[in-house]
């Protein structure tokens, strides 16, 4: 289903975009906290080691997800201006270039797994855990490449349900296999905390044959001749928005994989716990960033079309609703924070540590959703620079500062505590930002 970016109601447009869209990333958000979940039935140190992996594999992600961020602005662009040929094109150059990307970082981080989990400060007896599911996570995401980038060109156009839908399914299969390959069935046995990467390979390689077959029938990917004068036209396109924006997804996972190292000095239950607190972290956000996957095209067509205004009144109207939304999510999970962090431990230690964080870290989640609806529409308003000024100015000049401060203070609270406040400050300056931008005094 494609939805008319440029003539439809802003609010009842966005609203048929992101539900779809909110769907897919529920799924793959279940699919992340189905992976922490079973391997947390394995004990403390596998779910901690585990927990060490996330910034890894989420700057890995990251940088794809920039990608496809740099794709759909790019195309929507495109097709706001009525420039409708060679988009099939336009779109395999661009899946090239995240198929080389992901070689690249996955063969450098193949070789690197010991020397630089044992710098994060994971201690030798996670290290075979880590190594484990490393070794053939490294391996699965090249099945993601098509699946993410390739959504990102569908969303392009105004489509996001089958997106959404094959990303569902996606997500259903790994919940199937997880505990198959973990705890073993049958003939298959007991793999421990690297079933968890087989179930992800199997359900990214499936999803990838989706996504291929979703981009055929919409004509946004066919057989072509490949150019290379060609392709580094498309690729330069593609990072003039892509490269900041990989960055600017980057600084997050950089950034927690330095407030992990932090949290090491403490205990492994500390490091368990925070593992635990980002997988819920991206579940509470889930409106947020779905919402923001759709913003992007809407705007990027708007603007192309001429049509500033309406997409000035888009950006203004979804930070009001990230301020709202996040506060009615906050106020549940802090009343069952217990229960919630009972779910993934039974180890106390941990639980007191996932209380703390669920009780401090969710409060400044409005404020955050805010920059991330800042951050990520400034692409589509062809700002890449200052898309990724934002993401560095909160985890860089506020966040980690203070993090390194309420650590010598409170130690694990403390940081927990230096978070909500960088995400407040920061959400306020970017609710400025937007104001100014919506009122036309941004450019």
């Amino acid at each position: 289903m494609k939805h008319d970016l440029l003539n439809s109601p802003t609010r009842d447009v966005l609203t048929k975009m992101s539900i779809p869209s909110g769907l897919g990333i529920l799924s793959l958000l279940v699919f992340n906290l189905a992976d922490t979940y079973f391997v947390s039935l394995l004990g403390t140190e596998p779910l901690a080691a585990l927990s060490f992996t996330f910034p890894i594999t989420f700057i890995i992600t990251s940088i794809l997800i920039g990608l496809g961020v740099g794709l759909s602005a790019s195309l929507a662009r495109i097709i706001g201006q009525g420039e409708q040929h060679n988009v099939a094109d336009f779109v395999v150059n661009a899946l090239l270039l995240g198929l080389i990307t992901a070689i690249s970082l996955s063969t450098l981080g193949y070789f690197s797994i010991t020397p630089l989990f044992t710098a994060m400060g994971a201690k030798p007896s996670l290290l075979p855990y880590i190594s484990d599911y490393l070794q053939v996570w490294y391996i699965a995401i090249l099945f993601l490449v098509i699946p993410m980038i390739g959504n990102n060109a569908l969303r392009a156009t105004g489509n996001t349900k089958f997106p959404s839908i094959l990303m569902a399914v996606a997500g259903l299969i790994n919940v199937i296999l997880d505990p198959i390959f973990i705890f073993g069935l049958g003939p298959i046995p007991a793999m421990g905390i690297q079933g968890a990467a087989v179930a992800t390979l199997f359900s990214w390689a499936l999803s990838m044959v989706g996504a291929l077959i979703l981009l055929k029938r919409s004509k946004l990917i066919a057989w072509v001749s490949l150019n290379w004068q060609q392709a580094v036209t498309v690729w330069r396109k593609v990072l003039k928005i892509g490269r900041p924006a990989a960055l600017s997804q980057m600084i997050n996972p950089l950034a927690n994989a330095i407030l992990m190292t932090m949290i090491a000095n403490y205990d492994t239950a500390a490091v368990a716990a925070y593992g635990v607190g980002m997988r819920i972290e991206s579940l509470m956000l889930i409106a947020i960033l779905a919402l923001s996957s759709s913003l992007t095209p809407f705007i990027a067509q708007n603007l192309g079309a001429g049509q500033v205004t309406r997409a000035k009144q888009a950006l203004i109207g979804s930070a009001h609703f990230s301020l709202l939304c996040q506060l009615g999510f906050y106020l549940l999970i802090a009343v069952f924070a217990y229960p919630i962090a009972g779910l993934f431990s039974d180890d106390e230690s941990v639980i007191e540590y996932l209380v703390i964080f669920l009780w401090l870290v969710p409060v400044a989640y409005g404020a955050l959703g805010v920059v991330i609806l800042v951050a990520n529409s400034l692409n589509a308003f062809n700002r890449p620079g200052s898309s990724l000024l934002v993401n560095m100015a909160r985890l860089f000049l506020i966040m980690l500062p203070m993090a390194w401060l309420g650590n010598i203070l409170l130690g694990a609270t403390g940081i927990f505590a230096a978070i909500a406040i960088a995400n407040i400050l920061i959400g306020g300056a970017c609710y400025i930002l937007a104001l100014k931008v919506s009122e036309g005094k941004a450019h």
